[in-house]
């Protein structure tokens, strides 16, 4: 069949690929040309031209000749001139949910998906650590690798990584898991739901949540953290909870470097030697595996040899007498966990640009932060999503800050943030780094910051 994909973005990408794949032939049309996008995508769209996908770069008026079927993504406008012509012709229109019904075909193990605004990437990880301990062969796919889950998923499939595993272990972001609508998933789980990426979803808080509880409807057994309880327990009785220091199906108790989970009349303590909310995410992925059926015994022998995941309160190293921490906690919550957990050492805190796909609300990381006895706060005003300086956004959140003893700096790249942390430390404190860019884009970050502070330790090694 002859496929016109509109758009080369986050959905239509994966869609393009896997057409082809089945062997269609696959155009896929945009309004930009090929420098316009970021050097990723551009990357993503050579691959998916060597494979075949027909690129229809920087055209305004894209036609219908010789198309059958189309797959528009639900960004574009009705009032687009390509969604008028798809709308006043004949052509089939392919649906996510159709998509998302070729990609379950292709997928020939059980699927456990996982989802939440905080700790999905986190959970994900400690999951797959659990399932690998147990024998399993897992094909595991989550923003840790590739910030798009969906392309990662699809390219599993086109390299036949699903071919070739025992079970597959997803993390479900809101824009996967709208794209990937319709799968069959054995377990589903929900880490929480807060309030983030409004921006994307007209500042909707209803239409966010419904976004995430699709995996809900997806899902044969739900679990779910239990601060979801009012939300999950209306649409599905049978949930399952999971939560520290409370009584519910799978309880989590945090011991002197031990976690002992309590479920269905037995328990087990594990040795455990992370911190902060590794914790709560190690309760969800043991419930999950528990339920599953792997052994307890398979689980603390994951959870003892566990030492955290890059970006996730990641010890990188000592610099001139400094602990580095590298954390991608931008969430209220999130940020307080890590806050709390270094509130009686001495901190100097740098942070990246808070706006990547979604706007956030800067002010409110800087009423946080304020809140503790940091030494210095510098905050970048470099936004990796539109490539520019924006430094009112770094202002936003210095100006929210009125604790008078914080030093507040603003600068114009994370790179400059991380060289500056040693002007305002000392031997003996904690250099940390919080911000959602290295989730958004692990490499670029903190390759980055790695940089910044290299030259940062030599320019102030006596200092």
């Amino acid at each position: 069949m002859n496929y016109l994909v509109v758009g080369a973005g986050n959905a239509s990408r994966p869609v393009a690929r896997l057409l082809n794949y089945l062997g269609h032939k696959v155009i896929i049309t945009d309004l930009k040309e090929m420098s316009s996008f970021k050097i990723e995508f551009q990357r993503s769209l050579k691959q998916m031209e060597s494979e075949g996908v027909i690129l229809d770069l920087n055209n305004q008026n894209p036609n219908l000749d010789g198309i059958e079927a189309v797959y528009m993504p639900p960004t574009l406008p009705a009032s687009a001139p390509i969604a008028k012509l798809i709308n006043d012709s004949d052509v089939k229109i392919l649906t996510n949910e159709e998509f998302s019904k070729i990609v379950q075909e292709l997928i020939p193990v059980d699927i456990i998906g996982i989802t939440g605004t905080m700790g999905k990437t986190t959970t994900t990880f400690i999951t797959t650590s659990i399932f690998k301990s147990a024998g399993y062969k897992v094909w595991s796919c989550s923003s840790l690798v590739n910030n798009l889950v969906s392309e990662a998923i699809i390219d599993g499939i086109v390299t036949e990584k699903s071919k070739n595993c025992d079970i597959a272990i997803f993390e479900l972001p809101h824009g996967t898991i709208g794209l990937l609508n319709n799968l069959n998933v054995k377990i589903g789980l929900l880490t929480n739901i807060a309030e983030d990426h409004l921006s994307e979803f007209g500042g909707s808080v209803e239409k966010y949540r419904e976004r995430k509880l699709i995996l809900e409807k997806m899902s044969e057994t739900v679990i779910a953290n239990n601060s979801c309880f009012d939300i999950i327990s209306p649409r599905r009785e049978n949930a399952l909870y999971y939560a520290l220091d409370e009584n519910v199906d799978f309880k989590g108790t945090v011991g002197d470097e031990s976690l002992t989970i309590e479920y269905s009349g037995d328990s087990f303590t594990t040795p455990f030697y992370m911190m902060s909310y590794f914790f709560e995410n190690s309760v969800g992925a043991s419930a999950v595996a528990l339920t599953y059926g792997i052994k307890k015994e398979d689980i603390i022998k994951a959870l003892t040899n566990f030492k955290g995941l890059p970006a996730h309160m990641d010890n990188v190293g000592i610099y001139n007498g400094r602990k580095i921490i590298l954390d991608s906690a931008f969430l209220y919550d999130g940020m307080k966990i890590t806050l709390d957990y270094f509130k009686d050492d001495e901190v100097v805190l740098f942070l990246d640009h808070f706006d990547t796909l979604s706007v956030r609300d800067k002010s409110e990381v800087g009423q946080l932060v304020g809140q503790y006895d940091l030494k210095a706060v510098i905050a970048s005003g470099f936004n990796e999503v539109t490539q520019e300086v924006e430094m009112e956004a770094a202002q936003e959140i210095l100006d929210a800050i009125d604790n008078p003893d914080i030093t507040k700096v603003a600068v114009e790249t994370i790179e400059k943030a991380a060289e500056l942390t040693f002007k305002y430390s000392k031997p003996g404190d904690i250099i940390l780094h919080m911000g959602p860019l290295i989730a958004y884009d692990r490499l670029t970050t903190v390759d980055k910051i790695m940089k910044g502070l290299e030259k940062g330790s030599k320019k102030y090694e006596c200092v």
